[in-house]
């Protein structure tokens, strides 16, 4: 459920307490005419992130894959350790996969903390902490 709840909180009277100092167990209760608050129903993690996350979960699963199969029909097949070059070649494109994923989430994240270092029209004045 969606709802937004205020509550109060009361002592348990059943639970006994036989030093004073010792912390009470509490029931929280809904508060009868509690604040009237609108609901956010905006996603948790924003749309371009899913949809950055699931790209490079199909990359992991169909980059590695391929290459596998790749090398042991068309470009090896003919050698006895095939499998062994093929199955290396695919750990080290789920390597370059996740290498990329990294890079992408750290470019991201310096992104995100550099904006609001300037507000937009403001330039060098806007910054915190920076005397001229």
């Amino acid at each position: 459920m969606s709802t937004r709840r205020t509550y109060q909180s009361t002592t348990d009277p059943s639970s006994p307490t036989t030093d004073s100092s010792a912390p009470t167990d509490r029931i929280l209760t809904p508060t009868p005419g509690g604040p009237s608050v609108p609901s956010n129903t905006s996603p948790a993690v924003p749309t371009h992130i899913i949809v950055k996350l699931l790209t490079f979960t199909a990359l992991m699963i169909t980059g590695p894959l391929s290459v596998y199969f790749f090398l042991t029909s068309y470009v090896l097949s003919e050698s006895k350790t095939s499998s062994t070059w093929a199955g290396a070649a695919a750990a080290i494109t789920a390597n370059v996969v996740l290498i990329g994923y990294i890079i992408v989430a750290v470019r991201e994240d310096q992104g995100e903390q550099a904006a609001p270092a300037t507000a937009p029209g403001q330039g060098k004045k806007g910054r915190v902490g920076k005397i001229e």
